[in-house]
C-alpha cells in the first residue's frame, strides 16, 4: 500500500518530527524542508532528504526565512523536482490555506488534509459560522453594537489562539482594529477579521473527529482545552473534568456536522461551553491535525492520527474505497481505553514566565527527556546544542502522561515536569507545575480565563546590566586534560568566602563580575534573596542604598543590586574581579564553570536549603536580559546565630604592585634562556597588558627577553618556539617575546617555552590582576609553595570561625602576608642519557611534571617511546595521577600535590620510564584514517590576518601571508607548498591545547613545511583553520587566539555536544593518537553546507581501520632519505634567510611599540586655555578599536558610543554621559587613533 510513495512534511519542529515517525515506520520515503536558523533540528536529519527553502541572497534574511515556510509555491517546485506523491502540512503556516491545498492538489499531489473547499468552508472562522466579514473598523463597530460587548475580534484564517483580541467596549475595539488586521494578514497571508460575542466563563471543549469523504464520520472523544494564555492552550486534558452529561450530545453534533459537508481526513470541532448555564455553543471547526492531538490517542490504544491521514489520503489517490479508514463509531469506541483512564497534556515553550511571556530564543546546553515509563510521552524537535530560533513559534515540547485516574495523571504530570531537564533560554516549565499544583486546576473548576489572574512569582535573578562580562563559575572546575578548560574563579578566595558568608557549600557556583567606571553591572531579585559581595572593592547598593561588602546581604523581593566603581580613588588601580555568591548551572564534563562556549550560567544555588534544579545556561557570559532561575535563596532561622561580616583581617589584600610565587620550569634553565636573561626575567616589573582575560595575562616591558639561543630549531625560527609539549595551569608562557599567564581558561598544550609557573596557592591573584598593575615573580621551593597551600586552609578556618563568632587564633598565618625564602629548585629535577637517549624530568609548577625524551627534533621513534611510557603509566597508576597529556616529544604529567609529593611522584615516573624496553622497532599502533575535507587558502583565514594586522602587529616576515610566508621558509613556490600539504597523510602525535585540538605531523617527511610561531600571537584564529608551527599542524576546534601559521581551513575535530556517530557528550573530540588523516580539497563555496551538515551531526566521516607499524615507516624513510635530505638543506637554507627578514621585522615593529608607548604619555597641558570645558576618559587599560565620532561632533545621546575600546578580548562602548549631551566633540586625546592603545584615565575626548 504505501510502496512508491514519497511524502514532503510542509511543517517544522515537534510535528514535522512526529509525522515523519509515523511515515518512517510505514516505510515511506521523507522529504523534510528547512531554512538556515532550522538546519540543524531534527526534522531535517531524520528525514531521507533535505531541501533548504531559501537560496541565494535570500538565506541571509531574517523577513524572508519568517516567511519561508508560507511560500507556497516554492514547496509546490520542491515537491515536482523530488517526485513527491504526497503533502502533509501538519499545523499552522499552510496547513489551513485553501488556495495551497488547491495547488497541491492541481500539481498531483496528494494532500493530506480536507478538500480545499472543505478548508475554504470551515477554516474561514466566517463562513464556518456564516457571519460577515469586516471591511473596516466602522464596520467592527455597527457588528459589536448587535452582539453586545464584551465582544471578541477574530482573524478568519486565524487558529491556535493566534489573531484574537478581546475588545470591553467601542474605544478599545477602534484601537486594536487596524493592528490585528495587520497582524493576520502577516500571520496568515489574509487580513479580514470578524467578531462575535465573548462569554466570560467559558469553557473551551473540541471534539476530535475523522470522516472518510464519503459521507461517513467518526469522533475520538473530547479534550479539555480551557487552560489558555492569550488564547494560546498551554495545557490540555482528556475526559474533561466538567461536561460528563454534555459528552454525548456534543460528540454527535460534531460528527452530524462533518457527515453533512462529507469532510475527510482529520479535523477538530471545537465549542465554547458557557460555565454558568452548561449551554455549549459551535466555535469553530479546525480542519487540520492538532498541537493536542496527541492527548486523544493517549487515551485510545494504538491510535496514529497521522497514520489515518495518510490512509486515507492513499485511498483517495488510488481509488480504493476498501483502503479507506474504518469508519464504525464502535471501533474507535472499543480502541478508546476505559472511563477510569485520564491524559493531561503540557506545551513547553521558550519564554520567560517572569517577563511577562517574552519569547526566549537561544542555545539549548543541555536537553535530557525522560520518556521511559509507559505512561509518559514526550514529543520533542529539540537536542542539547539546538539554537531556538526566534522566527518561529517557540514550542519546545509537549509532555503527555496518563492515568488510572485524574489524579493519578496530576501526580504523574507533575512528576514528569520535574525529570525534564531543558537548560538554556528560560522556558514555562516551573509556570506548568504551579499550574497543575493550584487548586483550581486540581479541583477541574477553571475556565478559559482561569491564567488571566493566575499568580504566579518564581524565584528568579535579573541580568539588567552584565558589566563588561558577568560569568558562572565554580570552585571545582574541570580536571578532564584535552584541552578542555579548566575553568572556575579566577579567585578563588573572593568566591570561597562568600560562599562561606551566605552559607553555601564551598563550591558552590557564584558570579564572576567586571566592572571599571561607566560600566556597572546591575541585577533584579525576584524574591528575597541572600547574597555576598567579594572580590575587588566597588560600591554596592541595594535600591540606591549603600551595603557593605565581605559581608551577608538581604535583597528584598523585587530589588536590584548594583555595582559600580568610581572613577580614580584609592582603590580604582586595585584588584580587578568582583564576585557574587547567591545561596546553591548544568555540568558540562563536570563543571558548571562557563568559558570558551562550555558550562553555564544555570544557578539552583540553594542546594543545601532546596531540591530544586534550575535552568537557564547558555555557555557563555550573561546578558543584559538573561534571567536565573533560582531554588530557594532566602534567609533561614540559622542566620540569626552567625554573624554578617567576616573579620576585616581576613578580607585578601589586593595591590596595582604584585608579588607572585612561582616555581622554575618547565624551560626555565641555559638551553632557552641566557644566565643574564633568567636574572632579568626575575628582576623585571612586568605590566599587565590589555589584551588579558581569562585565558591568558598577557605582560610587557620595555626590556627584551634574554635568549640562550637564536631559533628554536624545529620547534620554529623564534627562540620562544619548542615542539609542542604540554601546560601546567598558571605557567608563564613566552609567545614570541611576550610572556603570558596561562589563566583557568587557558590551554593546556602548545608550542612556547614556560619559564615559571605560579604556585597553586596564588593562583587567586591572577584573578586580581587588572591591566596596568605591575608584577615581579619570586621563585619559590616546591616545600614553600606547600607553605601557601597551608596558610590558605587556615585562612579558610579562620573564615568559618569568624562567621560563627569565635576568636580567630593568635598566631594566624594569612596567605598574602607570608615572608617566604629565596630557596628554590633548579627547573630539571633529573636528567638521565644523552642526544636521542637523554629524559629530562622538568618541574612543572607545584602539581606537575613534564617528561622530555630526546633532543629537540620530531623523530617518530621518541614518539612510539612516549606511547609505550603512556601505556605503563596508566597501567600502574601511581599514587596521585591525575592527568596525563603526551605530546610530540615529551609527557606533562599532573598529580595531585596533596596525596604525593614531588620526590614520590618523581621517583615513579623515574621507575616507570627505565622499565621500557630498549627498542620501539617493532611497535605497531591500531587506528584510523580518517579523511577530512580542507580549503586551500581560504577567505577565513585571510580576515583573520587582516584583523591581526590592524590590531596586534603590521610588519612581520608571515604578513600579509602565511602561505607565501611557509613557501619561502622552505623554499618552495605556493602552489608547490600547498600541494605537498595535502598529497601525504598525518599522524596525529597529540590531543590538547584548546578542546581536543590535534597536533598533526607529515607521515612523509619530504612534506614537513616548517614555520615559525606569530609573534605575538593571534587574538581571532577561524574555527577549523589549520596552520602549521615548526613542523607541527594543528586544527583549531574552536575560534580562539592562536599563533600557527594558517594556510586552508576544515572541520573542526570537536563537536561541544557530541553530534554524530563518531562523537557523544561524554567524548565531545574526535582525533586520538596515532590516528591518520587525510585531507581531500573542496572549494570555499561547498564549506557551508559540510559545516552545516557537520553542525548537525549528520556529517560522515569517511573512517578506515589503519596500523601505524614502526618497521614499515622506518624502511619508507630510508628508501626515500636522499630526497629527504635534499628538501631539508634547501629548506634550511630558506629558513635562516626568512629568519634573517624576521630579526629586521621584529626590531622595526618594537621601535613602533616604544614610539607609541612615549605617545601616549604625552599629557594634555593646560586645557582651559584652549576653550576645553570637559574631557571623556578611558575607563581603563584597553586598545582604540573604532571610533565614531570626529571634531566638530554634537553629543546628541547619553548613550550613543562615541568610541569602542577593546581589552580582555571584549568590545567597551565609550559613552557621553547625561552630562555631556548638547556638548561638541573639540578634538581627540593626544594619541587617539584606531589600533593605538590608552591608559586609564588618558583623556580620549575634549569637549566645549
Amino acid at each position: 500500500m504505501y510502496e512508491g510513495t514519497k511524502l514532503l512534511v510542509a511543517n517544522r519542529g515537534e510535528i514535522a518530527v512526529r509525522i515523519i515517525r509515523t511515515a518512517k515506520e510505514l516505510g515511506i520515503w521523507t522529504i523534510a524542508i528547512y531554512t538556515p536558523s532550522d538546519a540543524l533540528s531534527l526534522h531535517v536529519s531524520l528525514a531521507d532528504k533535505a531541501i533548504p527553502l531559501l537560496q541565494g541572497t535570500a538565506e541571509g534574511s531574517a523577513e524572508l526565512e519568517s516567511q519561508a515556510y508560507l511560500a507556497g509555491r516554492r514547496i509546490i517546485s520542491i515537491c515536482l523536482d523530488n517526485e513527491v506523491t504526497m503533502l502533509h502540512p501538519g499545523y499552522g503556516f499552510l496547513s489551513e490555506n485553501a488556495e495551497f491545498a488547491s495547488l497541491v492538489v492541481n500539481s498531483g499531489i496528494t494532500w493530506l488534509g480536507p478538500r480545499p473547499d472543505l478548508i475554504q468552508k470551515m477554516g474561514l472562522k466566517h463562513e464556518a459560522r456564516s457571519v460577515g466579514v469586516l471591511a473596516s473598523a466602522v464596520d467592527a463597530l455597527e457588528a459589536a453594537k448587535h452582539v453586545g460587548y464584551p465582544v471578541i475580534l477574530k482573524a478568519t484564517a486565524g487558529g491556535g489562539g493566534i489573531g484574537m483580541v478581546v475588545c470591553d467596549d467601542e474605544a478599545m475595539l477602534q484601537e486594536r482594529f487596524l493592528a490585528t488586521q495587520s497582524s493576520a494578514r502577516a500571520l496568515f497571508g489574509i487580513g479580514s477579521l470578524f467578531i462575535e460575542k465573548y462569554i466570560f466563563a467559558a469553557r473551551h471543549i473540541e471534539v476530535q473527529v475523522f470522516g472518510n469523504g464519503l459521507g461517513e464520520a467518526v469522533h475520538m472523544g473530547e479534550r479539555e482545552c480551557s487552560v489558555q494564555r492569550r488564547h494560546q492552550k498551554i495545557i490540555e486534558e482528556s475526559p474533561s473534568p466538567f461536561i460528563q452529561p454534555l459528552r454525548q450530545a456534543m460528540c454527535d453534533a460534531a460528527v452530524a456536522l462533518c457527515k453533512r459537508i462529507k469532510y475527510n481526513s482529520a479535523g477538530t470541532v471545537e465549542f465554547l461551553v458557557d460555565q454558568t448555564t452548561a449551554a455549549f455553543y459551535f466555535l469553530e471547526m479546525n480542519t487540520r491535525i492538532q498541537v493536542e492531538h496527541t492527548v486523544t490517542e493517549a487515551m485510545h490504544l494504538d491510535l496514529d492520527l497521522v497514520k489515518l491521514m495518510i490512509d486515507q489520503g492513499i485511498s483517495e489517490r488510488l481509488y480504493m474505497p476498501a483502503h479507506v479508514p474504518d469508519m464504525c463509531q464502535d471501533t474507535y469506541d472499543k480502541l478508546r481505553l476505559s472511563e477510569s483512564r485520564h491524559a493531561i497534556e503540557g506545551r513547553v515553550y521558550a519564554e520567560n514566565p517572569f517577563r511577562n511571556f517574552l519569547p526566549s530564543p537561544g542555545l539549548l546546553q543541555l536537553v535530557e527527556l525522560d520518556s521511559g515509563p509507559s505512561w509518559l510521552r514526550i514529543d520533542s524537535w529539540i537536542s542539547t546544542g539546538l539554537t531556538v530560533t526566534p522566527l518561529f513559534d517557540g514550542l519546545l515540547c509537549k509532555v503527555i502522561v496518563t492515568g488510572k485516574t485524574r489524579e493519578e495523571a496530576l501526580s504523574r504530570f507533575t512528576q514528569a515536569l520535574n525529570s525534564c531537564k531543558i537548560y538554556g533560554p528560560p522556558n514555562n516549565i516551573d509556570y506548568l507545575k504551579a499550574i497543575a499544583g493550584s487548586d483550581e486546576f486540581r479541583d477541574g473548576l477553571y475556565t478559559t480565563r482561569f491564567l488571566d489572574d493566575f499568580a504566579y512569582i518564581p524565584c528568579t535573578l535579573t541580568v539588567i546590566l552584565p558589566g563588561i562580562e558577568c560569568t558562572v563559575q565554580d570552585l571545582s572546575g574541570r580536571s578532564v586534560g584535552l584541552g578542555i578548560p579548566r575553568g572556575g574563579p579566577m579567585d578563588a578566595l573572593a568566591l570561597s568566602a562568600g560562599n562561606r558568608l551566605v552559607d553555601n557549600p564551598i563550591m558552590t557556583e557564584g558570579l564572576e563580575i567586571l566592572i571599571v567606571p561607566t560600566i556597572a553591572c546591575e541585577l533584579e531579585f525576584s524574591s528575597s534573596t541572600v547574597v555576598a559581595i567579594t572580590g575587588k572593592e566597588v560600591k554596592a547598593y541595594v535600591n540606591n542604598t549603600l551595603v557593605a561588602m565581605w559581608s551577608r546581604i538581604i535583597v528584598p523581593s523585587g530589588a536590584r543590586l548594583r555595582l559600580e566603581i568610581e572613577a580614580e580613588t584609592e582603590t580604582s588601580h586595585s584588584g580587578f574581579r568582583v564576585y557574587l555568591s547567591i545561596r546553591g548551572v548544568p555540568a558540562y564534563l563536570g563543571s558548571k564553570s562557563t568559558s570558551m562556549g562550555l558550562g553555564g550560567y544555570q544557578v539552583s544555588l540553594s542546594s543545601r536549603y532546596s531540591d530544586q534544579y534550575s535552568h537557564t545556561c547558555q555557555g557563555r557570559s550573561l546578558l543584559s536580559g538573561d534571567q536565573l532561575s533560582l531554588g530557594f535563596c532566602g534567609p533561614v532561622e540559622s542566620d540569626k546565630t552567625r554573624n554578617e561580616s567576616i573579620d576585616s583581617i581576613l578580607i585578601p589584600k589586593y595591590s596595582s604592585d604584585w608579588t607572585i610565587h612561582v616555581l622554575p620550569g618547565p624551560q626555565d634553565d641555559e638551553e632557552f634562556l641566557s644566565p643574564a636573561g633568567q636574572s632579568a626575567f626575575y628582576s623585571t616589573k612586568w605590566h599587565v597588558s590589555t589584551d588579558s582575560n581569562r585565558l591568558g595575562i598577557r605582560l610587557s616591558s620595555s626590556n627584551n627577553i634574554q635568549w640562550a639561543r637564536t631559533s628554536g630549531g624545529e620547534g620554529g625560527s623564534h627562540p620562544s618556539n619548542i615542539l609542542d609539549n604540554g601546560y601546567a595551569s598558571g605557567t608563564i608562557n613566552l609567545n614570541g617575546d611576550t610572556p603570558v599567564i596561562l589563566g583557568n581558561d587557558g590551554p593546556d598544550m602548545g608550542g612556547f617555552l614556560s619559564v615559571c609557573t605560579v604556585a597553586s596557592a596564588e593562583m587567586w591573584k591572577l584573578g586580581q590582576l587588572q591591566p596596568g598593575n605591575t608584577i615581579c615573580f619570586k621563585r619559590i621551593s616546591w616545600s614553600c609553595s606547600k607553605t601557601i597551600h597551608k596558610a590558605l586552609g587556615e585562612w579558610d578556618r579562620a573564615v568559618c570561625l569568624s562567621l560563627n563568632g569565635h576568636r580567630l587564633p593568635p598566631k594566624l598565618r594569612l596567605p598574602w602576608d607570608l615572608d617566604l625564602t629565596d630557596d628554590y629548585e633548579t627547573a630539571i629535577l633529573y636528567e638521565v642519557g644523552e642526544d636521542h637517549e637523554r629524559v629530562i624530568y622538568r618541574q612543572a609548577g607545584d602539581a606537575a611534571i613534564l617528561v622530555d625524551f630526546g633532543l629537540m627534533k620530531l623523530d617518530m621513534n621518541i614518539r612510539a617511546r612516549i606511547h609505550a611510557f603512556q601505556t605503563v603509566l596508566h597501567k600502574q597508576s601511581p599514587a596521585g595521577l591525575r592527568i596525563i597529556c603526551p605530546c610530540i616529544r615529551s609527557v606533562m604529567c599532573h598529580y595531585d600535590p596533596s596525596l604525593v609529593s614531588q620526590s614520590e611522584f618523581l621517583s615513579s615516573l623515574i621507575t616507570i620510564q627505565e622499565s621500557l624496553p630498549p627498542s620501539v622497532e617493532n611497535m605497531e599502533f591500531p587506528g584510523r584514517r580518517i579523511t577530512l575535507p580542507i580549503v586551500l587558502d581560504d577567505p577565513w583565514n585571510k580576515e583573520a590576518l587582516e584583523r591581526y594586522m590592524a590590531t596586534m602587529r603590521r610588519l612581520a616576515v608571515y604578513l600579509p601571508s602565511n602561505i607565501e610566508y611557509l613557501a619561502k621558509n622552505n623554499g618552495l613556490e605556493p602552489s608547490e607548498a600547498l600541494r605537498r600539504l595535502i598529497q601525504t597523510d598525518w599522524l596525529v602525535f597529540g590531543v590538547g591545547f584548546y578542546l581536543g585540538c590535534p597536533f598533526i605531523v607529515p607521515i612523509d617527511p619530504r612534506c614537513r613545511l616548517v614555520g615559525q610561531k606569530m609573534n605575538p600571537s593571534r587574538t581571532i584564529t577561524p574555527r577549523g583553520a589549520i596552520g602549521i608551527a615548526g613542523p607541527v599542524a594543528a586544527i583549531y576546534p574552536v575560534e580562539s587566539p592562536g599563533g600557527y601559521q594558517l594556510y586552508g581551513r576544515t572541520l573542526p575535530t570537536w563537536q561541544t555536544w557530541g553530534k554524530g556517530k563518531d562523537f557523544s557528550p561524554e567524548r565531545p573530540w574526535f582525533l586520538q593518537p596515532f590516528d591518520q588523516v587525510h585531507f581531500e580539497v573542496i572549494q570555499a563555496e561547498e564549506y557551508a553546507e559540510v559545516a552545516r551538515s557537520f553542525d548537525s551531526g549528520t556529517y560522515q566521516f569517511k573512517i578506515e581501520p589503519t596500523i601505524f607499524s614502526m618497521k614499515q615507516y622506518t624502511e619508507f624513510a630510508y628508501a626515500i632519505s636522499a630526497e629527504t635530505m635534499d628538501f631539508q638543506n634547501c629548506q634550511r637554507k630558506a629558513s635562516m634567510h626568512e629568519e634573517r627578514r624576521e630579526q629586521e621585522l621584529l626590531r622595526e615593529w618594537q621601535r613602533e611599540k616604544q614610539s607609541q608607548a612615549v605617545s601616549a604619555q604625552a599629557s594634555i597641558t593646560d586645557i582651559r586655555a584652549t576653550g576645553i570645558t570637559a574631557t571623556i576618559n578611558s575607563p581603563l587599560f584597553a586598545s582604540v578599536w573604532k571610533i565614531n565620532c570626529r571634531p566638530g561632533n554634537r553629543i546628541e545621546s547619553a548613550s550613543d558610543p562615541l568610541l569602542i575600546l577593546e581589552a580582555m578580548k571584549m568590545e567597551i562602548p565609550v559613552t557621553g554621559g547625561e552630562a555631556n549631551v548638547g556638548k561638541v566633540i573639540k578634538k581627540l586625546g593626544e594619541g587617539v587613533v584606531e589600533g593605538g592603545s590608552v591608559r586609564l584615565g588618558d583623556v580620549l575626548l575634549l569637549l566645549s
